[in-house]
């Protein structure tokens, strides 16, 4: 290989590191207040939470919201929930809320689940509600979350399993 070649490659090798430093970084939860493609969250709904109740996402305008659509037969759902507990018992008197909206559970299904996992946060019945599933969609993987600001504004959409560590950066950003 002649010196040219090498240079060039070498170059090449470092871009791609720095390029992995970067995506680990972003990754590991550093990120900004919120994306610039931040747009009005419409929280304008109202669904049965697991036990028959009305849950009015209006009535959390205001806070930080983490908003995740989820279903019981989704691993990487699974792996976020306790994380989305801690949140709460960490930022819950900051004013951070989390609504989880199963997909396509039934109640019965769901507060199993919750009771087995320890979920110390609403859980709201999706199934059925193609309005709120189409206003945050669409929903092409899950668990599919949205981190909504105090004023309203969805600034974050995470797509798939997102490690805690992002979220809390996230959040505390908006606090």
């Amino acid at each position: 290989m002649n010196r040219p070649t090498q240079i060039v490659n070498s170059q090449r090798a470092r871009a791609g590191s720095i390029t992995a430093v970067l995506l680990l970084l972003v990754n590991a939860g550093v990120s900004a207040q919120c994306t610039a493609e931040a747009a009005p969250a419409q929280l304008d709904f109202t669904l049965k939470d697991m036990h028959g109740n009305d849950v009015s996402l209006a009535e959390y305008a205001g806070n930080v919201i983490l908003l995740d659509f989820w279903a019981t037969w989704c691993a990487p759902c699974r792996v976020e929930i306790p994380g989305f507990i801690e949140m709460i018992e960490d930022y819950g008197p900051q004013g951070f809320s989390v609504l989880g909206v199963s997909i396509d559970d039934p109640p019965d299904a769901l507060q199993r689940y919750a009771e087995e996992l320890g979920m110390n946060y609403p859980v709201l019945i999706g199934d059925g509600r193609d309005d709120i599933k189409s206003e945050y969609g669409p929903l092409i993987g899950f668990p599919t979350s949205f981190i909504i600001g105090r004023d309203g504004m969805i600034c974050h959409r995470h797509i798939g399993f997102t490690p805690k560590a992002r979220f809390v950066a996230d959040i505390e950003a908006l606090l």
